[in-house]
C-alpha cells in the first residue's frame, strides 16, 4: 500500500477514473478500467506475496495489461487506449529494467511510475469524455 501522500491521491484518483469509466463509459472503457483496476489491486497487495515473487509478478501485471490493452486498441481503435497501451508497455519496461539489473527501488522509480501511472488514468479520462460527447451528440442527432 503506498503510503506518500501523492501516491495515495493517485490512488484516489485511479480508483474514481475507473468507477466512473465503469458507470459512463463505453464498452472499451470499461474493459480498460477493469484491466487496470486489476493491475491496480496486484500493486496494493505487494505486502501479501513473497518477495522473491514481487519483480515477477508486477512484470507479469503489467505485461497482461499492456496485453490487453493492445487488443482493445486493435478491437475498438481509439487514439486514447493507443496512449494507454504505450504508457503501460513503458511501465513494463520500467520495472523490468529493475528487476533484471536488480536495482533497488529509488525515487526515480517511484517518480516515472506515478507520472506514467498517471498518463494512463488521464487517457482513461479522455476516452470516457469522449464516449459521454458521442453518446450526446447521439441522443441529439436522435431528437433532431
Amino acid at each position: 500500500m503506498p503510503t506518500s501522500l501523492p501516491a495515495q491521491a493517485l490512488l484516489a484518483f485511479a480508483i474514481a477514473t475507473c468507477a466512473l469509466a465503469l458507470w459512463k463509459g463505453g464498452t472499451a472503457e470499461r474493459v480498460a478500467a477493469l484491466l487496470i483496476l486489476v493491475n491496480t489491486t496486484i500493486f496494493i497487495a505487494k505486502p501479501l506475496l513473497p518477495a522473491s515473487l514481487v519483480g515477477v509478478t508486477f512484470l507479469m501485471a503489467d505485461a497482461m495489461t499492456a496485453f490487453g490493452m493492445l487488443a482493445l486498441t486493435l478491437r475498438y481503435g481509439s487514439l486514447w487506449l493507443g496512449g494507454a497501451m504505450l504508457l503501460y508497455a513503458a511501465q513494463f519496461a520500467l520495472h523490468a529494467y529493475y528487476f533484471v539489473t536488480e536495482r533497488p527501488a529509488d525515487l526515480f522509480k517511484a517518480t516515472v511510475n506515478n507520472l506514467n501511472f498517471l498518463g494512463i488514468l488521464l487517457c482513461l479520462a479522455l476516452g470516457i469524455a469522449t464516449a459521454v460527447r458521442r453518446r450526446a451528440a447521439a441522443a441529439n442527432s436522435a431528437l433532431d
